[in-house]
C-alpha cells in the first residue's frame, strides 16, 4: 500500500501501519466529536468537531493535533437532493489561507443506517483515481465499529475495530480503534469516519 498517493496530505501517510485510539467527546466540548490519538506515542494526531453547540448542522471539521482545520465535510442539500435516493456528503481540503478543495464525496444511501453491510461508497475528487465510479467502500457495521475501509481491489486500507481489552474496562463504546495500513492518508481516513459517525447518529450528530 506504500504506493497510494496522499489524499489529503503526504504529512499523514506513514511508512508503516499505525494504530489510532479514537475517544467520544462530550456534546458540551466543541458540539461533540472525537480525539484521535497515536496509540505508541500517545499523541493527539487530530480532532473532530461535532455540530452540536457553535457548528453547522450537517457539516463536521477535522482538526490537527494543534487544532487546524485540515478537512470540512458538509452534507449536499437543496431540491436535486431531495429528489434523489442519495444524499451525498462531500469533504474539502482547508489550506493554511482558509481555500477549500474538494477531495472526496461519499453517498449516503437513503435509510442505509438501518441497513448492515450495505456498501457505503467513497470517489477522490476531482474525478476518480481508478476507472470505476468509486475509489473506495466501507464494508461491515460501523456502530458495532466492525468495518473496513477497502479499495477497488479489495485491499483494506484501514479497519475499525474494539479492543476487547479496552471493551472490558468501559460501560460504553466511547473508546475504539483505527488499524491504517502503511501509505494510507490518515487525514482522509478520518475524515470518513467522522462522516460515518454523523451518519449513524453517534458523537458528532446534532
Amino acid at each position: 500500500m506504500s504506493n497510494v498517493a496522499p489524499i489529503v496530505s503526504k504529512l499523514y501517510c506513514s511508512s508503516s501501519q499505525t494504530v489510532l485510539g479514537v475517544r467520544k467527546r462530550p456534546h458540551v466540548v466543541n458540539g461533540g466529536g472525537f480525539v484521535v490519538t497515536d496509540c505508541r506515542t500517545q499523541k493527539v494526531v487530530f480532532k473532530v468537531d461535532g455540530c452540536g453547540i457553535h457548528g453547522k448542522k450537517e457539516e463536521l471539521i477535522l482538526r490537527d493535533g494543534d487544532g487546524e482545520p485540515l478537512l470540512l465535510m458538509r452534507r449536499k442539500g437543496g431540491m436535486v437532493e431531495a429528489l434523489s435516493i442519495y444524499k451525498k456528503w462531500k469533504g474539502y481540503s482547508i489550506n493554511y489561507e482558509g481555500l477549500q478543495k474538494l477531495v472526496f464525496s461519499l453517498k449516503e444511501p437513503g435509510n442505509s443506517c438501518l441497513v448492515k453491510n450495505k456498501g457505503i461508497r467513497i470517489a477522490i475528487e476531482p474525478g476518480s483515481v481508478s476507472n470505476k465510479s468509486w475509489d473506495f467502500e466501507i464494508r461491515g457495521y460501523f456502530p458495532d465499529k466492525h468495518c473496513s475501509i477497502v479499495d477497488t481491489r479489495g485491499n483494506i486500507v484501514a479497519q475499525v475495530g474494539i479492543n476487547k481489552e479496552v471493551e472490558k474496562l468501559m460501560e460504553n463504546k466511547d473508546l475504539y480503534h483505527v488499524v491504517v495500513k502503511p501509505g494510507m492518508d490518515q487525514a482522509f481516513v478520518f475524515g470518513v469516519i467522522a462522516t460515518l459517525d454523523y451518519i449513524y447518529g453517534e458523537s458528532t450528530y446534532c
